[in-house]
């Protein structure tokens, strides 16, 4: 009965195992670069809208501040990552996939 009773735990641990392998093989790559490209593409979102707050006056104001509401969390987390000093390697991942 015990034996039966472990074998039966395991198995989703193993698939779960399987799934996470896989998705590491397959999935994981795929995963970041949209990460990637959804953080790039907030951040030129915030940009046209309150890009006054750095002295890039984008759209008129009325529509920035019809916006401003939905935005003001993550407005902090933005401005720092926006004036945050940077090298220039640091935007570009250098992949050595196709050597």
């Amino acid at each position: 009965m015990k034996n039966n009773q472990s074998q039966t735990e395991n198995k989703p641990r193993r698939w779960q195992a399987v799934r996470e392998f896989l998705f590491g093989m397959f999935g994981m790559e795929f995963a970041e670069h949209a990460l990637e490209m959804r953080a790039s593409l907030e951040s030129m979102f915030m940009l046209g809208t309150v890009g006054d707050i750095l002295g890039v006056p984008v759209l008129p104001p009325y529509y920035s501040l019809r916006l401003l509401p939905y935005l003001v969390p993550h407005l902090a987390t933005w401005k720092r990552r926006v004036l945050r000093e940077r090298e220039f390697s640091d935007e570009h991942d250098y992949h050595l996939e196709g050597l």
